[in-house]
């Protein structure tokens, strides 16, 4: 019977050892963005669609602390395909989305005692795809507890990452349509523009 039990607390020990890194680097990369000099970013903008998608990253890889991701996306649609950067900017901001699944994935998710928290856990246990696609969708800083809780409920990674890349490929889309002029939103106009 012993053997049997043995593997349980060695699989455990490594989940927590996983849980532990993932936590530490979103701590990380949290503090790698804020600490990013004006004139780097504006090298990695100088890439073109890559450098979009790099910024597109960093700036929704932060957890909780809103970084100036559409502001880039709006000042790019204006100089390149709109199209191909809300693209580049969508699937950017879904690879950076994932610090809020690990954070929720390592258990080490801060605002778990808050009330707001409460309600995304059980939005997310009754319609996990559509809140992830509506919450990706407007800008607003409740995707990283959307992140945390689809994490912490052990949402398989790629439903996560399907679902959370159709939301924000449709706000960048958008965002860098309204940056060329093409559309006119004019509460984002007058919010983004320079």
């Amino acid at each position: 019977m012993k053997n049997n039990q043995e593997p349980a607390p060695k699989k455990k020990n490594l989940l927590n050892i996983a849980r532990f890194l993932a936590f530490l680097f979103v701590i990380a990369i949290s503090i790698y963005i804020f600490t990013i000099p004006e004139d780097q970013a504006q090298k990695i903008e100088s890439f073109g669609y890559p450098g979009i998608f790099l910024l597109s990253i960093l700036s929704n890889a932060t957890v909780l602390i809103p970084a100036p991701g559409l502001i880039i996306v709006f000042s790019m649609g204006a100089r390149f395909n709109p199209f191909l950067v809300g693209l580049a900017a969508g699937a950017g901001a879904t690879i950076g989305e994932l610090s809020g699944y690990l954070a929720g994935f390592s258990g080490q998710a801060v605002i778990e005692n808050e009330k707001i928290y409460g309600k995304m856990v059980a939005w997310m246990e009754r319609n996990g795809p559509l809140t992830l696609v509506f919450l990706a969708f407007i800008p607003n800083p409740l995707f990283d507890l959307t992140g945390i809780a689809a994490g912490a409920l052990k949402m398989p990674v790629w439903k996560f990452l399907l679902w959370a890349f159709v939301g924000k490929t449709l706000k960048m889309l958008i965002t860098s349509y309204a940056g060329a002029g093409a559309i006119s939103i004019p509460w984002l106009n007058n919010l983004l523009a320079p």
